[in-house]
């Protein structure tokens, strides 16, 4: 059952293999795994996951990361290949009760919107460990290599960078001064789009609050983007976050 490490076997023979993909599976008598070979998927496993975590800690070193987060990856991997290795233990009816499916759906990530990366980095995790969990641990490791590789070349020459970051822009200006195309040439020097999301009145009405969602430009100075809007809004309060556009954002009663 469990293929550990093609040493454990003949040299397989590639026509011979395509045909047991195809075949009737039901002749084969499949034994129960060792206790050595159930501790080594599973170590192999946790071992994987570890390095996908450093992996993870060496793209994500400058925007930051959470330990929480790394340490999930060797426990869903471990978890995984464990659940795999207990499917071949197991000798009654519950065995064909329980699929790769289910064992993926035993595993719920749940965290708020964030990068999609770290969906990524989750079912890498997954994945490791299922291809552990049934034994193919030599392959399990060239697959980690090669996958880590390609994540962490992507990294250094920062792969499909987008020219431009999708931004909100808080604006504070006095009642009397119109904001209609106020601040439009600014917009045009330093982004690509922008919109117009939302207008409040502060202080008794005496303030208005814009909150524009703007398309920076990745080379543009900030700074100066800043100050140019300090010009035009009396040098009042200027705020650019570096998130799109949410109206929660600015919502004080939202908990």
């Amino acid at each position: 059952m469990l293929n550990l490490i093609a040493a454990q076997t003949a040299v397989l023979d590639t026509p011979v293999i395509f045909q047991r993909l195809f075949a009737d599976q039901s002749q084969y008598s499949l034994d129960a795994p060792s206790v050595p070979q159930v501790l080594t998927c599973i170590l192999s496993a946790l071992a994987i996951g570890i390095l996908i975590g450093l992996v993870y800690m060496f793209t994500h070193r400058k925007t930051g990361y959470t330990q929480s987060y790394v340490l999930a990856m060797p426990m869903l991997s471990g978890l995984v290949a464990t659940i795999l290795v207990t499917m071949c233990l197991l000798s009654n009816g519950v065995t064909a009760a329980i699929s790769l499916t289910g064992a993926f759906s035993l595993v719920r990530f749940r965290s708020a919107p964030g990068d999609p990366r770290d969906i990524a980095y989750v079912f890498f995790a997954m994945v490791m460990g299922t291809v552990c969990g049934i034994g193919y641990i030599g392959y399990a490791f060239l697959i980690f290599v090669i996958m880590a590789a390609a994540l962490i070349i992507f990294n250094l020459v920062n792969f499909a960078a987008p020219h431009t970051q999708d931004m909100t822009l808080k604006v504070t200006i006095p009642e009397n001064l119109n904001y209609n195309g106020l601040f439009d040439n600014v917009f045009e020097k330093y982004t690509t789009s922008y919109l117009l999301r939302r207008v409040k009145t502060t202080d008794f009405g005496t303030l208005f609050d814009l909150v524009y969602s703007v398309r920076v430009r990745t080379d543009a100075d900030q700074k100066k983007f800043i100050d140019d809007i300090r010009a035009l809004n009396g040098n009042l309060n200027v705020t650019l976050v570096l998130y799109k556009y949410d109206d929660q954002i600015y919502d004080t009663k939202a908990k």
